[in-house]
């Protein structure tokens, strides 16, 4: 087939297009990667080597979160060569909605989480027939290549995310809503029903916020509601991330943040919280998670879902150390492949950690039957096949 990908101004995304490029052009296909970012630049991605590329029928274009979908002349390539979009999206499809609404013809949608899919099928049931759950991939690590020995690794924990105030992010909701009271009460009660419940998804939180409220609107109205509901997804994101820092800092564990924001957590000042940069490119930061002996994970509130974090941590040869979703409860076991905490008991947090890091024997096991387990199922090779198939 002929296949068109797509880099753009999300670093990780442009890595995954490259691990996708290679497995297509493994399985003999003809790929072009066109960069949406810089279109009239003289590179072999340039906009003119693209429509080159679109003279004959494209049979296949995939992107990530809506990315090739959303410009009217990509549209109309598609619909003229019936070409198959796939989208995969790695956010909650709530702030995607206008792509749900307007794209080509024959277009497939997956979703990381499995609650996505049930909300696109709610909500766009005839706008997106095709909707699919799809895990996460991680990337295979180089055949051969070294892994050092738990016990000699440099970090003890490691986290490798972008923080914001939770605070700032709320905040930032509520200004919108500014002059509406009822909105205003209504992001607020489900922001706190999801620190109540941490099983609670963000559009489930608003579902219920309306119930406690007393409010009734039609679906078109709760569709603008949800739209709305960025800054309260990565509020409670947030939380949760600053919570977990927070109490493993607090115990005195060696920790170390790599990513953007950190300087603003509360902990930052502490002698044992260490940060290491404020970004480093997508494919660095497995470097980083190789050399750790446990990769501290803060699922993104996919509460049916996977992520990305988890299967590079183990393809690394890293112990993971995530909390839960129901997706990983039936798919991986805790103390087995995986190792686990409950956000509901952050406090049993510091013991469960003290015990991976001084029992490397049992770490090593948990990794080792991870890592097949991975590399079987959850690598971009893996995807590829997904797509393909």
């Amino acid at each position: 087939m002929r296949i068109a990908l797509f880099y753009t101004d999300i670093e990780s995304f442009n890595f995954f297009m490259d691990q996708l490029d290679h497995e297509f052009c493994l399985r003999g296909h003809e790929t072009f990667i066109f960069d949406l970012l810089h279109p009239y630049d003289e590179t072999s991605h340039s906009y003119a080597h693209f429509m080159e590329f679109a003279a004959s029928k494209i049979d296949l274009a995939v992107c990530f979160d809506g990315m090739c979908v959303r410009e009217e002349v990509l549209i109309e390539i598609w619909d003229a060569w019936e070409t198959a979009v796939v989208d995969i999206l790695m956010d909650p499809p709530f702030r995607f909605h206008p792509t749900l609404e307007r794209h080509s013809k024959n277009y497939r949608l997956f979703c990381c989480d499995r609650d996505h899919v049930e909300y696109v099928k709610r909500y766009f049931p005839q706008e997106v027939p095709n909707v699919a759950f799809m895990p996460h991939a991680g990337a295979a690590p180089v055949k051969d290549a070294l892994v050092s020995p738990y016990e000699e690794r440099k970090f003890d924990i490691l986290f490798t995310a972008t923080y914001y105030r939770p605070q700032d992010r709320l905040g930032e909701l509520l200004r919108m809503c500014e002059g509406n009271t009822s909105m205003k009460q209504l992001y607020q009660m489900a922001y706190q029903n999801m620190i109540g419940n941490t099983a609670l998804a963000a559009e489930q939180a608003i579902l219920l916020a309306m119930q406690q409220g007393g409010w009734a609107v039609p679906e078109e109205t709760l569709k603008v509601i949800f739209a709305w509901a960025e800054n309260l997804d990565w509020a409670i994101r947030m939380y949760q991330r600053e919570q977990v820092v927070t109490i493993l800092a607090e115990a005195g564990f060696e920790l170390y943040l790599l990513g953007r924001g950190w300087e603003n957590h509360s902990a930052s000042g502490y002698s044992n919280v260490h940060r290491i940069d404020g970004r480093v490119p997508y494919a660095q930061t497995l470097s980083y998670m190789a050399d750790a002996k446990i990769n501290l994970n803060v699922m993104p509130w996919f509460k049916s879902g996977t992520h990305d974090r988890i299967f590079n941590t183990l393809l690394q040869h890293s112990l993971p150390l995530t909390d839960r979703s129901s997706w990983i409860d039936e798919n991986f076991t805790d103390g087995q492949d995986i190792a686990m905490y409950d956000l509901k008991h952050l406090d049993r947090l510091p013991a469960i950690a003290e015990s991976l890091l001084h029992d490397p024997d049992k770490a090593e096991a948990i990794i080792q039957n991870g890592y097949e387990k991975v590399l079987k199922n959850y690598t971009w090779s893996n995807c590829a096949d997904r797509i393909l198939a």
